[in-house]
């Protein structure tokens, strides 16, 4: 009985991301568009994207900026995105011939480093840990009780007892958190049964007397999570739930799984190596990519689904992240691909705790840097402080030792916040660093495209991110003059300042800190404010000429 209970309380503490929203439960729905909308017109903490339009761009020309999307996959035939994709010239759709010379046949719309010339695609992939304890452990699981000789052998077996460790933490989540899904619905099932109820209300679960201890806690715990919702959302958030902790011990953290050998056809251990993959920028699943991609550029003004950031943009898709982990040789020639194709920014919602091999991505991003590219990265979603806990990639350079070579002055990391304007703020999942985060974006609930012309709410810094990379494409296409490294400076330069303390989980604790503390800019990103500094940037800027 108490091993029950105990389980149910993890449920409701760790093993449940159920409820990942920044907002207080009195105010669960925000406003339509609300990323967009105005902190003192509209009463939300969006970016002022629609007061910029309204009262600064009217009448004014742009110039197309391609934003090349680094996710899981895009549906290219979305009703609000089909205008927006990025179209390759040179290329003669479906003649087999690399008609442009790229190394890369028929890339229509951008290309797939996670299939193979076959038409085959990776949808799951373990996460980076697997491979680093696959590719550690022959060497020293025997050494458990033994010390290596050399410097370097001493530093990597600490690597590869923290790699076990990790694994075996995210491991025992997985299988509790399934275990506690699969006990939440079978009782929940029952419960149902005894009701004569399909779709029951809170009021339906007010009423209702429990038949003993589990039935009691499993109510307990389902009463205010269907309060803050509906039954029927939090249904499928548990049969969600279910899938994601089934996949995570399927695949995820699966030892004995590796679809790269079939699925790819590349040689791995050729950090290199470039021409690989197919033209397949859709994918199994192109869910996380389509909705980024809404963000950034869905039609404005075509009285469909959602409003996207910028106005004038070419979304070009790279389909590199599956369900798992990325790996740093696809990101690096996905971040290369889109630099020599056109991009001038460069959405990144994806990241992990360990590389397998950085500097193939830091050389990439220096490319990236040199060809005046902005770079936007999503800063993680596991409430962390990310200057004493790794997310990668980030700005840092490394050498072979971990040792910091420099930073990528073109990189934008952000962090996700909510629509009001409270201690909450911040989003409970939000990494944070006062030194690691540039700014933060809303993250919370943004509704935006997902295949099959659907639309959907969404949580993360995955989220955050194409807002802000959105606002850069914005800020380049009405003011093209300037560089990447401007373009940053002036969306730091012109966040809406955060007076009150945030609420931050800190070592086990929530805290309250000013947002200054963690994040450099200590704001959230501001559309008008930025255009507005642009602008005056420009002037000054032609003053000075003559």
């Amino acid at each position: 009985m108490n091993y029950i209970k105990k389980l149910l309380y993890t449920a409701a503490v760790f093993a449940l991301p159920l409820t990942s929203s920044a907002q207080s439960s009195a105010d669960e729905k925000p406003k339509e568009n609300w990323q967009n909308l105005d902190l003192k017109a509209d009463g939300a903490f969006g970016i002022s994207t629609d007061k910029a339009y309204n009262e600064l761009l009217k009448g004014k020309t742009s110039k197309t900026v391609v934003v090349a999307v680094i996710d899981g996959g895009i549906d290219e035939n979305h009703e609000d995105l089909k205008q927006v994709m990025w179209i390759n010239a040179k290329e003669i759709a479906g003649n087999g011939i690399d008609d442009d010379k790229n190394g890369y046949i028929d890339d229509i719309y951008g290309w797939n480093f996670i299939g193979s010339a076959k038409g085959l695609n990776i949808h799951h992939d373990n996460m980076e840990v697997v491979r680093l304890v696959n590719k550690l452990q022959p060497k020293y699981a025997a050494a458990l009780n033994s010390t290596p000789f050399t410097e370097a052998e001493r530093k990597e077996f600490q690597l590869y007892k923290k790699l076990v460790t990790d694994y075996m933490e995210k491991l025992q989540q997985a299988q509790m958190g399934l275990q506690n899904t699969t006990l939440i619905l079978k009782y929940l099932n029952e419960i149902l049964v005894k009701m004569g109820k399909t779709e029951p209300t809170i009021e339906d679960f007010n009423a209702y007397k429990a038949a003993g201890d589990i039935e009691s806690q499993v109510v307990k715990f389902l009463k205010p999570e269907i309060k803050k919702t509906s039954y029927k959302e939090f249904r499928q958030e548990l049969e969600d739930g279910l899938k994601h902790y089934d996949t995570q011990i399927k695949y995820h953290l699966n030892l004995e799984f590796d679809p790269r050998k079939d699925s790819v056809g590349d040689n791995y251990a050729n950090s290199n190596e470039k021409f690989y993959g197919n033209n397949d920028i859709t994918g199994p699943d192109a869910e996380h990519g389509t909705h980024v991609a809404g963000i950034i550029g869905a039609v404005r003004g075509n009285s469909l689904g959602i409003k996207g950031i910028a106005d004038n943009v070419k979304i070009m898709a790279l389909r590199t992240v599956p369900d798992g982990d990325e790996r740093d040789k696809d990101v690096a020639n996905s971040i290369r691909y889109a630099v020599d194709n056109g991009a001038k920014v460069i959405n990144m919602s994806f990241g992990k705790a360990y590389s397998w091999d950085k500097k193939v991505v830091d050389e990439a991003v220096k490319y990236a840097v040199s060809k005046d590219v902005l770079l936007v990265h999503a800063a993680g979603n596991d409430g962390k402080n990310t200057e004493k806990e790794d997310n990668v990639p980030n700005r840092l350079f490394a050498d072979s030792t971990g040792v910091t070579m420099g930073t990528a002055e073109g990189w934008i990391e952000v962090g996700a916040s909510g629509w009001n304007n409270d201690d909450e703020l911040v989003a409970s999942f939000s990494n944070y660093g006062g030194k690691s985060v540039d700014v933060f974006a809303p993250g919370v609930k943004i509704n935006s495209t997902m295949p099959d012309s659907k639309y959907k709410d969404n949580d993360g810094t995955s989220m955050a991110s194409p807002v802000v990379a959105g606002l850069a494409a914005l800020i380049r296409s009405y003011y093209p003059q300037f560089t990447a490294v401007q373009v940053k400076e002036i969306i730091m330069n012109s966040v809406t300042k955060v007076e009150q303390k945030v609420k931050i989980r800190e070592e086990g604790s929530s805290n309250k800190v000013a947002i200054s503390e963690i994040s450099v800019s200590g704001g959230v990103v501001n559309a008008y404010n930025a255009l507005l500094l642009a602008e005056k940037t420009n002037s000054t800027a032609s003053v000075k000429s003559k």
